[in-house]
């Protein structure tokens, strides 16, 4: 847009270019600006995009203050992320240095920064980072490059000029511009490909000494390709993160699924906060593996719902009970929340939709105390290989679950307490967890096994699923086993079983409640005493968690059909419930959160009794 034409537009809707009277305005009427939580403190979020693409050609139109002060009173959200930049290659915000959509009316990124600071809100940006179609189609020279030579019609190459050219730059006018407190990019590691340009073929040679290409799985030195692009894309996140923060100390970044279980892997980036947006259909089960995951990574962590489903086609807004259980799946593990509403194509946001996200907000904030950044107890662990996943995985950066995903749904509904973790961060210290279970990975490294069955004989209890997982670690320890029979045997101090026959896949395809009574039998045998036992339903996920000096116990109605439906109108209530919960001593008090009821409990033998008359979604027992 000319210069003229800008300000003839923003002098239509009476807002002004930044530095002008309508931040001097901001600090005459409010001189005191509430401080804002930075990513690491925060809670409870709301997320907008809407991808801006050729149709948008009066964005801002209808974004006006008035919406925005409406959002954060009905929802009261700790910060909002709206659209900047979605995959589309648009910006929806008037850049300087960026490809911006082709009409504004006025300065819509000014009004959500103006009226986020006023109310406290911290204000983060949705940013497509590696997919950028405009980019590519203006530079074909920053896209990936196909096997057969071809440019990639909307994939940036993590080792082009890409980063330094555009993305860079609009961050750092993100920040500088508008002042806003940081960025969730999408499109990154998911979007990910391998690049068959010359630059890469040229880093690859040299820092492998490797001449052939690989062009396929079929080809000699393919892991080693994977594994250069997948650094490659590392060393793009370090290297943006820097260049960003070099001038802007305080901006905050976060990734999409990046160190999550699409890859899943030490955390080698100094990002602010980890998050991804889980799957809009079958939601509970989404949410329940990559909240198991992030738990453990050490970085401050949230995840994001679709606040409408695909089924029916082509889309319906969930219901505020439905959400409120995908978000009590990610309290329940001590993380952050979020949910995502689309835009119009001017960018304004469609108020009556955020009514069901102003009662997600309330049944949230009321259980925050008792939640976030709650710490798990080790009790389950169950392994997401890295490097099983680094050797089968057939793209970069997938939603790579393998068998793990039945395996966890068998254990949850058992009502089991499960992290999931990969090698590296089960390693250092496999004493903390009681019992270790290993689904059918089937390239596990022998250290590792190694590492796993001196575990066991110091005491611990090792569960191994699959008939190759099986085989592989009962010829390290010299012992016999039949397949489709479970056998057990002491291990030094501990014990070792196996369930030498397919159980994840299986579970995942079939839910076979016979497959979950023999994983639920093999655990019991080998994990006899957990720390909390449940009777009266199998439909409620446990997590149990410390809090400072309190003990957790959290109980998610987990009932219904999660893969099957799209839209879920109602919840049935569970209960009731008799919990036996594990305690050195009498607990002083124990009470039912949020509600505040204290509960009666019996204390003998080292355990508690107490009786939950019913769990409507997400009910919290607070242990003193």
């Amino acid at each position: 847009m000319e210069r003229s034409t800008f300000l003839k537009s923003i002098a239509t809707v009476g807002v002004f270019p930044i530095g002008l009277s309508s931040l001097n305005s901001c600090k005459s009427n409010n001189p005191v600006v509430p401080e804002r939580l930075r990513r690491s403190e925060s809670f409870f979020g709301i997320h907008f995009d809407f991808h801006a693409n050729t149709d948008c050609i009066e964005v801002g139109k209808n974004t006006t203050s008035a919406m925005v002060q409406t959002i954060i009173d009905m929802v009261k959200p700790d910060y909002i992320q709206t659209d900047c930049k979605g995959h589309r290659g648009y910006s929806s915000y008037l850049t300087k240095v960026g490809n911006p959509a082709p009409g504004f009316v006025g300065d819509p990124l000014r009004i959500w920064r103006d009226v986020t600071t006023q109310n406290g809100v911290a204000l983060f940006m949705h940013y497509s980072g590696v997919r950028d179609d405009r980019a590519v189609e203006l530079h074909p020279e920053w896209a990936v490059t196909h096997a057969d030579g071809k440019s990639d019609k909307q994939i940036t190459s993590v080792f082009g000029t890409y980063v330094d050219q555009l993305l860079v730059p609009q961050l750092k006018e993100l920040a500088g511009d508008y002042g806003v407190d940081g960025v969730w990019v999408d499109g990154e590691c998911w979007a990910t490909i391998p690049d068959y340009g010359e630059r890469a073929l040229r880093l690859f040679r040299e820092s492998t000494g490797i001449s052939d290409i690989p062009k396929s799985a079929a080809d000699p030195h393919w892991y080693e390709w994977m594994q250069f692009h997948r650094e490659g894309f590392r060393k793009y996140l370090r290297h943006y993160t820097a260049s960003v923060r070099s001038e802007y100390h305080d901006f905050q970044i976060c990734s999409n699924w990046a160190f999550t279980h699409h890859m899943p892997e030490p955390v080698s980036v100094a990002l602010d906060f980890l998050s991804g947006d889980y799957s809009p259909n079958n939601s509970v089960n989404s949410a329940r593996y990559a909240g198991r995951y992030l738990t453990l990574q050490g970085c401050p962590w949230d995840l994001m719902a679709w606040s409408f489903s695909y089924k029916p086609f082509p889309r319906e807004q969930k219901p505020a009970v439905q959400l409120k259980r995908e978000a009590a799946i990610v309290l329940a593990l001590g993380g952050g929340f979020q949910a995502y509403f689309t835009q119009n194509r001017d960018g304004s946001v469609r108020l009556d939709e955020i009514e069901v996200m102003a009662e997600v907000a309330k049944f949230a904030r009321a259980r925050q105390p008792w939640c976030h950044k709650s710490v798990q107890i080790p009790q389950v662990a169950l392994l997401l290989s890295t490097s099983d996943y680094q050797l089968n995985a057939k793209s970069l950066f997938p939603q790579y679950k393998g068998q793990s995903q039945g395996v966890l749904q068998c254990l949850l509904e058992s009502q089991y307490s499960v992290d999931l973790l990969s090698e590296e961060k089960l390693a250092p210290d496999m004493s903390r967890f009681p019992i270790i279970v290993i689904p059918e990975w089937k390239n596990i490294s022998p250290v590792f096994c190694t590492d796993l069955v001196e575990y066991a004989k110091g005491g611990g209890s090792l569960l191994i699923i699959g008939q190759e997982t099986s085989k592989q670690f009962a010829t390290l320890i010299e012992m016999q086993i039949q397949s489709n029979e479970f056998v057990s045997s002491t291990l030094g101090k501990g014990k070792i079983g196996f369930l030498p026959f397919a159980i994840g896949a299986e579970y995942e395809k079939s839910g076979s409640k016979k497959l979950c009574e023999q994983l639920n039998a093999a655990v019991h045998m080998l994990f006899p005493n957990p720390l909390v036992e449940i009777s009266g339903s199998p439909w409620i996920d446990v997590s149990i968690s410390q809090l400072k000096d309190k003990k957790l116990v959290h109980l998610v109605n987990s009932s219904g059909d999660h893969k099957g439906s799209g839209i879920i109108q109602s919840i049935e209530p569970i209960g009731p419930l008799q919990l036996s919960i594990r305690s050195d001593h009498k607990p002083k008090k124990i009470t039912l959160q949020p509600g505040g009821e204290t509960c009666d409990f019996i204390y003998a033998d080292g355990k508690v009794q107490v009786k939950v008359d019913k769990v409507d979604i997400y009910e919290i027992l607070v242990i003193e």
